[in-house]
């Protein structure tokens, strides 16, 4: 029986996206297609409080999230939950007792958001849910988990912010302002255009059984159809699979889950200056450094080794950021693990970024994620195992308000999020800005790394590296790698 304020409604039913059905489709008991975030709340929450909110900013607001995805032969397509209870989807939890300390309250809440990202949602209902944590150190912890076929994770964090205010009065709360985003994505979007045109060549390339490199008639075809856009299809389909390493290999059903402590964005900023890169060039460097210090301790072979991140790319104009579906690429980000020197492993991110900026690499994957919506699901299958051979992570990194936001009067302390891996990939890095501060975690296969904190624990001394060293240079004169490691193994 429906709560009150939730009396069943007439089913409708709407044709979804070639894309979100794609995402939909993608779903496997390794990899649960769910977008996990945390929030942790300076203050304590009641749950009538929240559901008060979130009945109003989040199901009233965008009536989507009242629906469910059903998936048939002929298409997917969304579905109105004629029995829909908000009760069930905005929950009521609770931390096992294990001491009193904030390090082991920590521990006890990254366990728990551990298990539900190991864990799929309901198929039978809308598939989102919030999990309130009403007692976390000295307030709560809002956990969401959301479906990756109602939306990418950049328009799901501005659904999420949406929830908040920039004042804790009521009466002067006003909701947030759009003015952090950057225009990169929508750019691409103009710049490129016509995806209907590169569906229909994704289309024709997942037609071909994914045997493009090895097809040359396949090969003649894009060459005479697309120039540009071609080119970068080859390109992309020619990469050879990421290096055996100890972060890939066969994946279980857990996954693990660990932040790190915050960061603070006007040291980023400055190193970034220093070393005339962006924010993102820097804790993508800072990453790579983790990676390769938990990888030499774990014994594994890094020497000259470089590893490959798939990075969202918002394809969406600013006006639209806050609505549904899935609207973005993916690009492939070298990780160059292999690099002792932080200087030179900082050179080589940027690098990477910089040809990606001037690339098609993202459009191409929209169109293809499109062809994946319409293609069966045995080359569905065939097609996800390519294309997640060529990456070992995925990596996000969303810039967020810089100011203090309040969900229903009470401040958010910190923010964290993870998007889902796909195929066979096992790790996912999420580094998301909020308040001056940057915030890093990681979700990993337990299989792969089942001790996550060892990982992002590297993350704030891989980083300060870099700090000391734009600090102690003027970024002119080159480092070789006995020269960085030798002025931290003194700092």
């Amino acid at each position: 029986m429906a709560t009150a304020g939730t009396a069943p409604r007439r089913s409708r039913r709407e044709p979804m996206s070639r894309v979100d059905t794609a995402w939909l489709r993608m779903e496997r008991p390794t990899n649960p297609m769910m977008i996990t975030g945390v929030l942790m709340l300076a203050e304590r929450m009641p749950v009538a409080r929240l559901r008060k909110v979130i009945q109003r900013r989040f199901v009233d607001a965008y009536p989507r999230f009242r629906c469910k995805p059903v998936d048939a032969p002929a298409g997917a397509s969304w579905q109105d939950d004629e029995h829909f209870d908000l009760d069930w989807h905005v929950r009521l939890s609770a931390l096992p007792a294990r001491g009193n300390t904030a390090g082991s309250e920590k521990r006890a809440l990254e366990k728990f958001v551990s298990q539900l990202a190991s864990s799929p949602l309901d198929k039978s209902r809308p598939l989102w849910q919030f999990h309130l944590v009403e007692h976390y150190q000295g307030g709560s912890a809002l956990v969401v988990r959301i479906h990756h076929c109602y939306a990418d994770g950049i328009a799901l964090i501005q659904v999420l912010l949406s929830l908040t205010d920039t004042s804790a009065d009521a009466h002067k709360a006003r909701p947030l302002a759009k003015t952090w985003l950057k225009d990169d994505g929508a750019g691409v979007a103009r710049r490129v255009g016509a995806i209907e045109r590169y569906t229909r060549l994704g289309g024709k390339m997942l037609g071909k059984g994914m045997e493009m490199v090895q097809d040359p008639s396949l090969a003649a075809m894009l060459a005479k159809e697309g120039g540009e856009i071609a080119r970068e299809l080859l390109v992309a389909l020619a990469l050879p699979d990421d290096p055996p390493s100890m972060l890939r290999g066969r994946l279980g059903v857990s996954k693990r889950v660990a932040w790190a402590p915050p960061l603070d964005l006007d040291e980023v900023k400055a190193v970034g200056r220093a070393c005339g890169c962006t924010v993102n060039d820097v804790l993508m460097a800072a990453a790579a450094g983790a990676l390769r210090d938990y990888m030499l301790e774990r014994g594994d072979d890094v020497a000259g080794m470089t590893l490959r991140a798939t990075v969202p790319v918002n394809l969406r104009p600013l006006e639209h950021a806050r609505k549904l579906g899935n609207h973005f690429g993916l690009v492939f980000l070298d990780l160059p693990v292999g690099e002792a020197n932080p200087v030179r492993r900082l050179e080589r991110v940027a690098e990477c970024m910089n040809q990606l900026k001037n690339s098609r690499q993202a459009i191409v994957a929209f169109g293809l994620l499109a062809a994946l919506g319409m293609a069966p699901q045995a080359l569905q299958e065939v097609a996800l195992e390519l294309f997640s051979r060529k990456a070992t992570a995925v990596a996000t990194n969303v810039p967020g308000p810089q100011q203090p936001l309040y969900l229903a009067g009470i401040p958010i302390r910190e923010l964290m999020f993870w998007v889902p891996q796909t195929g066979s990939i096992g790790l996912g890095i999420s580094i998301l800005s909020y308040d001056n501060c940057v915030h890093f975690g990681l979700i990993a296969d337990a299989k792969l790394i089942p001790d996550p904190d060892a990982v992002i624990r590297r993350f704030g001394p891989e980083f300060d590296k870099l700090l000391y060293l734009a600090l102690m240079s003027d970024w002119e004169r080159p480092f070789d790698s006995v020269d960085a490691e030798a002025v931290m193994d003194g700092a």
